[in-house]
């Protein structure tokens, strides 16, 4: 038996970091909505209880390393099941990004195999196993539009935004998400107003959502990586409505609502910059 699942991508609209925890990581605030970029994961049933990672993407890794690997692990064991599964992954969300890929793999993974291995868990209690393998995943398990607290792993749901078009830029570069964290300095940021963009999402006013957006890990990755700076200037003055980097970087996002102005940025970002895309929002959770 084979089975197929969307793992869309996220963007980040808000990202603050409220100081470090005790365990290691950092507190968090952060809305995040999905997009219509997506990695593509087929599940086959194997009849040993292996594991295995197959795709074309050089950057993937085919082992434990691998997050889709891990959930299927934890499942597995939490589980206490004998099959084994073959994990396709058609990798279309660029790697190491800041748009949660590997994060979203291991969480379409989670659900799949919940249906293949007939397990019958909940989405909560899924999320509540995603946040084992990162602190993504939980948010990826469930999708929409969401604030996400304390690591990243409670999640309140909230409104889609009003429909617009994102255009990405990643640079062809990689960016350590630890190392940014390790570099942040909160005595130097400004901190983004997310009760402002809760609000504005509440009464879906585009105008409120892209005055409200801020990222506050900008401060590090602007300075670190110049060509991710760049890419910013070059997307404002191109006149996208908002402009932010997501996660950690490298990848750009901007919103814009007319057809126009988005072939414009989409165009002139295509001549410096190696991978653009131009999607829609989702915004809204999938059935699953």
């Amino acid at each position: 038996m084979k089975l197929l699942v969307k793992a869309p991508a996220k963007i980040n609209l808000s990202l603050d970091v409220l100081g470090k925890r005790e365990d290691g990581y950092h507190e968090v605030e952060m809305v995040m909505t999905t997009i219509d970029l997506a990695d593509h994961i087929e599940l086959s049933e194997r009849h040993d209880q292996e594991i295995k990672i197959v795709s074309q993407n050089r950057f993937v890794p085919d082992d434990e390393r691998n997050l889709a690997y891990q959930a299927a692990r934890l499942l597995k064991t939490r589980c206490g099941v004998r099959q084994g599964v073959e994990i396709a992954i058609d990798k279309v969300i660029p790697v190491a990004a800041g748009l949660a890929g590997g994060s979203s793999d291991a969480a379409a993974t989670l659900r799949g195999l919940n249906t293949l291995w007939n397990l019958g868990l909940s989405l909560d209690e899924l999320a509540t196993l995603g946040a084992e393998i990162g602190s993504d995943v939980s948010f990826c398990v469930y999708g929409g539009t969401a604030l996400a607290k304390g690591r990243g792993e409670n999640i309140t749901k909230l409104p889609a935004p009003p429909n617009c078009w994102v255009i990405l830029a990643k640079p062809s570069i990689g960016v350590s998400t630890a190392e940014i964290y390790r570099q942040l300095d909160l005595n130097e940021v400004v901190h983004p107003d997310i009760p402002g963009m809760i609000a504005a999402l509440y009464t879906r006013d585009y105008a409120g959502i892209c005055k409200h957006a801020g990222n506050v890990l900008e401060s590090v990755t602007l300075k670190a990586y110049p060509q991710v700076a760049q890419i910013k200037k070059q997307m404002q003055r191109f006149g996208a409505d908002l402009v932010l980097m997501s996660g950690s970087g490298p990848t750009v996002f901007g919103l814009v609502r007319h057809d126009s102005r988005l072939q414009r940025i989409y165009n002139g970002l295509r001549g410096f910059c190696g991978q653009v895309f131009a999607v829609r929002m989702i915004g809204e959770r999938e059935q699953f």
